[in-house]
């Protein structure tokens, strides 16, 4: 990460390298259109650039990466949409981007409010990820996959007890309700173990009673990407030499729960092809050579 963030060419190339296929994969899922998924990517490598930063450590870096992309692609189809729109076309009834500008206009928060529950809302986020991803990594250890893809379709996927139990071949609806009170339990556990003066989960009941929801389990399991497998294990998925339990999880997470970030990454990894790829890299080199240079180059005075 120091090598970015001091502007360093070589390493950039590297990661325009490493990830170009993988982002163009992400974006190929809601952008048909070839050269718009090059401008897209070429942006979202511009942007890592000017941000690099304000890069939180607390996030990986393809974390960062994709969370740009997923941005931009947004920008891209709402700046479609309200084309569409503006040429006598139909948006689906949706506002642009989704936004409720009225309810915007209404909000009657205090600057210090919206501060005080931005701030608890942040740290009870991170408190639930970081207990989740301790949740998965233990099941995982232990080999319990079966356990995860339950609590995984519950938690994130907000399934029914009984297509659960069905799905799963468990005995019936109590066994699934076991399985989630006995995760339950787990992630109080490991909360408490974060949080011990329980501050932040005070603050969070409070918001709660207030009528504020600050939060739900499935966002927080999807956006942190709590269960999401290592590149190398969808590797192993796709050459056909995992084991049948992560086997079965990795089909589950990816075609049953639709992980869109796995989903690229497998999608990446079954056609890699660098030759196909050169043109987009020497596009996004170029631009992103330019704005490193005049980063460096920029006086350092005020």
């Amino acid at each position: 990460m120091r090598r970015l963030a001091d502007f360093d060419e070589d390493e950039w190339a590297r990661v325009e390298r490493a990830y170009a296929g993988r982002l163009i994969a992400y974006i190929g899922r809601r952008v048909s259109d070839a050269e718009a998924r090059d401008d897209i990517v070429q942006e979202v490598f511009l942007g890592a650039v000017r941000g690099i930063g304000t890069f939180d450590e607390k996030y990986s870096f393809e974390q960062y990466l994709f969370g740009i992309c997923r941005n931009r692609t947004i920008d891209h189809l709402r700046k479609r949409r309200m084309v569409g729109a503006g040429q006598g076309g139909s948006d689906d009834g949706e506002e642009a981007g989704g936004i409720d500008l009225a309810s915007l206009a209404l909000d009657e928060d205090t600057p210090s409010q919206i501060v005080r529950r931005s701030d608890v809302q942040g740290r009870g986020r991170e408190l639930l990820r970081d207990a989740l991803r301790e949740w998965v990594q233990e099941t995982w250890a232990a080999g319990e996959f079966n356990r995860l893809m339950v609590v995984e379709a519950l938690f994130r996927g907000g399934w029914r007890n009984r297509d659960t139990w069905e799905r799963f071949g468990l005995r019936d609806e109590t066994a699934v309700a076991g399985v989630k009170f006995r995760a339950l339990k787990k992630l109080r556990e490991f909360v408490a173990k974060r949080d011990p003066d329980g501050e932040a989960v005070a603050a969070l009941a409070q918001l709660a009673e207030d009528g504020d929801v600050p939060m739900d389990v499935a966002s927080v399991w999807s956006d942190e990407r709590v269960s999401c497998p290592a590149r190398h294990w969808l590797a192993r998925w796709i050459a056909g030499t995992l084991e049948e339990g992560p086997r079965e999880f990795m089909a589950f997470h990816v075609d049953e729960m639709g992980c869109e970030w796995c989903s690229a990454n497998r999608d990446d990894l079954a056609r890699r092809d660098e030759e196909a790829l050169l043109p987009l890299l020497v596009s996004v080199r170029a631009s992103t050579a330019k704005l490193l240079r005049s980063r460096i180059d920029r006086p350092s005075g005020p």
